[in-house]
């Protein structure tokens, strides 16, 4: 592929992402959160105003209001239930969203439900999302299950958008195993995403790594920008792949 041999800059996401709305959604696992709150922290960093939404009813491992107070150290509006209701999943918080959807200035990032169950919390909202002023991203691991392959992620991107009732704009790659993730995957990962991207005619919008695994990545070894991670949520248990890939990404302190 011609793509393949052209040089991409990392900081190129900012402007991949660069839709005032930005919404992700995956199955548990997909990282997600994580990227949200890099994002969050990415675009801040830029001098943006950014307010982070966590519509995640799925009973994840981590959630983006877990990092409630570096997000406020930061600057970064967090919408998501408070106080004695901080982890609830109740509906508490939708007509902030929806007036943040409407009126709202600065960046906005969605973390949303992890899969089709989770997306219908989307769908409560969909009439407030103005689509040409939004990217609705998919974010896909390849090494969790139900996304274990290219027509499973195919499936899951069209139930996902049955449920939230917005179309799908883009995917993010964030194919990895944690601490065991090698450059070497992230590539095999992006290929299948890319895959993915042509069935359903959508953009690969980027593709993600943590920060030790991106130092093995070539500039030009990518078609896409690069989403470099650092690691705000605690890694899990140590364990081997089979447990990775079953077992939960994410611990809460």
């Amino acid at each position: 592929m011609d793509a393949m041999t052209t040089p991409v800059r990392r900081s190129d996401v900012y402007d991949a992402l660069a839709a005032p709305v930005v919404i992700l959604v995956g199955h548990f696992g997909s990282g997600k959160s994580e990227i949200a709150l890099n994002l969050g922290l990415g675009f801040r960093a830029r001098g943006e105003k950014v307010s982070i939404v966590d519509l995640d009813v799925v009973k994840p491992y981590f959630r983006c209001r877990q990092a409630r107070e570096e997000l406020q150290a930061n600057g970064i509006r967090l919408v998501a239930p408070e106080g004695e209701n901080a982890h609830a999943d109740l509906p508490i918080v939708l007509p902030a969203v929806r007036h943040l959807l409407q009126h709202g200035g600065g960046k906005v990032l969605m973390d949303v439900g992890g899969d089709p169950v989770g997306a219908r919390a989307l769908g409560s909202v969909s009439d407030a999302v103005v689509m040409d002023r939004t990217e609705h991203l998919v974010v896909l691991n390849f090494f969790r299950p139900y996304t274990e392959t290219v027509g499973e992620a195919v499936e899951m991107v069209r139930a996902i958008e049955a449920a939230a009732r917005l179309p799908v704009t883009g995917l993010l790659s964030n194919t990895h195993l944690m601490s065991e993730t090698t450059p070497e995957i992230v590539l095999d990962g992006l290929t299948m995403a890319e895959e993915t991207a042509g069935r359903l005619r959508l953009p690969v919008l980027a593709a993600v790594a943590d920060e030790t695994t991106a130092r093995g990545l070539a500039e030009d070894a990518l078609p896409c920008p690069l989403l470099v991670l650092k690691r705000i949520i605690r890694p899990p248990f140590e364990g081997s792949r089979q447990q990775r890939k079953v077992g939960p990404l994410f611990v809460l302190n």
